[in-house]
């Protein structure tokens, strides 16, 4: 598989939902499939590395794919929206750059104990 940028990402998503004539769900309704996905993802993340067991009769999924579900549908929210993804994480690394920059503990930094 190749490299692809979040604005190939949202393109590639953006050509295979404008085949349907559906087109994308509405934004609350990708809202409801972004909490489904995700509670998809915390089942998987959970099987794992949480103290829940799967039952025998559960199909097996990766985190991988449970997180790129996730992925897809965040992408189509953000499309339908007309929203850059790219710009969107620049944002809020900005954001994590400014506001947070002293929150943590950085790797680099001793400790005063």
């Amino acid at each position: 598989m190749s490299t692809k940028t979040m604005k190939e990402m949202q393109q590639e998503v953006d050509a295979y939902i404008g085949q349907f004539k559906e087109g994308y769900f509405s934004p609350l309704a990708m809202l409801a499939r972004i909490t489904e996905e995700v509670g998809e993802l915390a089942r998987e993340v959970n099987h794992t590395y949480g103290e829940k067991p799967k039952k025998s009769s559960e199909e097996e999924k990766a985190i991988e794919e449970e997180l790129g579900d996730v992925l897809f549908v965040l992408i189509c929210l953000a499309n339908s929206l007309h929203i850059n993804m790219e710009e969107a994480h620049n944002l809020v690394m900005n954001k994590f750059n400014t506001r947070d920059r002293d929150r943590w503990t950085r790797k680099d930094e001793e400790k005063n104990d």
